[in-house]
C-alpha cells in the first residue's frame, strides 16, 4: 500500500522503497516530526486523529494528482496517528521522478495538499493547555473540537 494511516512508528525506508523505480533519477523524502516549540509555546506531546478511510482516499487522490502533473512520478505517503512525543515522525512522503526539480516540487505539493484536504487533526498539548488544530477545523466549529465520522461526507 502506497497510502497509509498507521498507529505505530513509521519505517521511513519502507516508504522510500515503495517509490524506487528504474526510470527515476531522483527520490525526495519529506519527514514531518513533532517539534517542541510552536509560536513560543512549549509542546509536551501531540495526539493525531483521522477519519481513516477518508484520509486514505484523500492521500490516494493526492498521489493521482501528482502522477498526472509530474509525468513518470511515483508517490508513497504514510501518516501516523495516536500520541506522538517530541521528535517522533508524524508523516513521511516519498516521491520519485525522472528529474530532481520535479521530485522536489511534487513532494512539497503533497504536504500542502495533505494540510488542505486530508481529514487528520492534531491536538497540541502544552504546559498550560491544549487545542485541536487543523485546516478543516479553522472553517467549521465542532462540538468536540473536531468532527466525528458522521460529520464528514465521503
Amino acid at each position: 500500500m502506497n497510502y497509509e494511516i498507521v498507529k505505530e512508528p513509521i519505517d521511513i525506508q519502507s516508504v522510500i522503497d515503495k517509490v524506487i523505480q528504474r526510470e527515476a533519477g531522483a527520490v525526495t523524502t519529506f519527514i514531518g516530526t513533532v517539534r517542541e516549540l510552536t509560536d513560543g509555546k512549549k509542546t509536551l506531546f501531540l495526539i493525531y486523529e483521522a477519519y481513516e478511510t477518508m484520509a486514505v482516499k484523500k492521500l490516494e487522490q493526492i498521489g493521482k494528482e501528482i502522477e498526472e502533473r509530474w509525468q513518470g512520478s511515483k508517490v508513497a505517503i504514510t501518516h501516523r496517528i495516536g500520541r506522538l512525543e517530541i521528535t517522533d515522525v508524524a508523516v513521511v512522503i516519498a516521491v520519485s521522478t525522472p528529474h530532481r526539480a520535479d521530485a522536489y516540487e511534487a513532494n512539497r505539493y503533497a504536504i500542502e495538499r495533505i494540510k488542505e484536504i486530508v481529514p487528520i487533526w492534531k491536538k497540541e498539548h502544552w504546559e498550560n493547555g491544549e487545542k485541536w488544530m487543523g485546516n478543516q477545523l479553522e472553517t467549521v466549529e465542532y462540538p468536540n473540537g473536531r468532527p466525528e465520522e458522521s460529520d464528514l461526507n465521503e
